[in-house]
C-alpha cells in the first residue's frame, strides 16, 4: 500500500535513545505537533553490516536537516534493550555509538505491518497443526519516508536490504519539498537548491527544456 498523500499511520511505537531511555514515538504527532518535517528510516537488524554505516550517515547530516526543521528517525523490528546494547558498541566493531536521534523499536511490528515493508515472502496456514509460517525474515525492507508537517507523506522509498540509502538524495528531496511549499513551483529533474524551477504548466515546461538544450 503506498501512503505518499495520505496520512502517516497514527500509532504509538517504542523508542530508544543514546542515554538508554525507553519512550513512545508517535511519528504523525512529532511531525503535527512540533510543525517539522520527519525523516523516518527503517533498516532490517542491529548488528549488521550495511546499516551501521547508514545510522552513521543520518548522523553525519543531522545539521544539515535540523537546518531544514526536519526531525530524523531510525527504525527496526529490535528491540530497545538491543538498540541500546548497539548504541553502546563502539564505531570501530560495527556498532552505532555516537547516533543521538532516537531509534523506533518496532518489536510488534505493528507499524511495519501498517505499512507493508516486512520481508515475508509467504505466508501459509496449516491445517493440521493450527499454526501459520512464514518464509522470509520477517525484518523490513530499507524503507525511507518524508512527512510534511501536516503529517502527509510526501516521499516514500523502499531499497532491497543490500542496497545502501544516499542520505544527500533526502536533503534534496527535503530541499525540493520546501521549495514547492514557499513558492508553489515544481521542481524539475535533478533540481539543487537554488536553480530554476518551473511552474505547473506547459509553457514553462518547453522554456525549461529549450534552456537545458541551448
Amino acid at each position: 500500500m503506498a501512503f505518499v498523500g495520505k496520512k502517516f499511520p497514527n500509532l504509538n511505537v517504542d523508542a530508544m535513545n543514546d542515554m538508554g531511555d525507553t519512550f513512545k514515538v508517535n511519528v504523525l504527532e512529532e511531525a503535527i505537533n512540533n510543525k517539522k518535517k520527519v525523516i523516518l528510516f527503517w533498516y532490517p537488524k542491529d548488528f549488521t553490516f550495511v546499516c551501521p554505516t547508514e545510522l552513521h550517515a543520518f548522523q553525519a547530516a543531522l545539521g544539515e536537516f535540523d537546518k531544514r526543521n526536519t526531525i530524523v528517525i531510525g527504525a527496526s523490528c529490535d528491540t530497545p534493550e538491543v538498540h541500546f546494547a548497539w548504541l553502546n558498541t563502539p564505531k570501530n566493531n560495527g556498532g552505532i555509538e555516537g547516533v543521538t536521534y532516537p531509534i523506533l523499536a518496532d518489536s510488534n511490528r505493528n507499524l511495519a505491518s501498517a505499512l507493508g515493508i516486512l520481508d515475508i515472502t509467504n505466508e501459509q496456514y496449516n491445517e493440521e497443526t493450527g499454526l501459520y509460517t512464514v518464509e522470509g525474515d520477517n525484518v523490513t525492507y530499507r524503507a525511507t519516508y518524508i512527512i510534511d508537517e501536516n503529517g502527509i507523506v510526501q516521499h516514500e522509498g523502499i531499497n532491497n536490504m543490500p542496497i545502501g540509502r544516499n542520505v544527500n538524495e533526502f536533503i534534496r528531496i527535503i530541499d525540493a519539498l520546501t521549495h514547492v511549499q514557499e513558492k508553489g513551483e515544481v521542481c524539475p529533474a535533478n533540481w539543487e537548491d537554488g536553480k530554476n524551477a518551473m511552474k505547473a504548466d506547459r509553457h514553462s515546461t518547453a522554456e525549461y527544456l529549450s534552456a537545458q538544450l541551448n
